[in-house]
């Protein structure tokens, strides 16, 4: 199960406040087909909000930490009848390491305007 600090849970509600939720879970429960398709969601939104249809608080509990553990996904936030959880894509991943590596380029300088004015004088 991902761990994840208060500070980035915060950012992450943050997301998800305007999302809709993109899976439901209804009497039968966490189904096999229920987590494929809560798998392909991860895959490619890394956020999503779960509906759960069901007055039982205790049981959209042991849902979130289910499909935390099995989906190797960080639990977010259980409000109400939502759960909102977040697993970070391996493409993502690769993306923010290359960015954080040095580039090998030195910046130019920034040309400011009176630069520009100057190079187009003849003398």
């Amino acid at each position: 199960m991902l761990q994840l600090t208060a500070d980035e849970r915060r950012a992450l509600r943050a997301r998800a406040h305007g999302l809709n939720p993109v899976v439901s879970i209804s009497q039968n429960g966490l189904s096999e087909s229920v987590l494929k398709e809560i798998d392909a969601s991860l895959k490619s939104h890394e956020l999503i909000k779960i509906r759960v249809y069901g007055d039982d608080r205790e049981v959209r509990e042991a849902y979130l930490a289910e499909l935390c553990e099995k989906l190797e996904a960080g639990a977010v936030q259980h409000i109400g009848k939502l759960l909102v959880i977040f697993r970070p894509s391996a493409e993502l991943a690769a993306k923010k390491a290359a960015a954080a590596l040095p580039s090998r380029r030195k910046a130019e300088p920034r040309r400011t305007k009176r630069s520009f004015q100057g190079s187009n004088r003849k003398t």
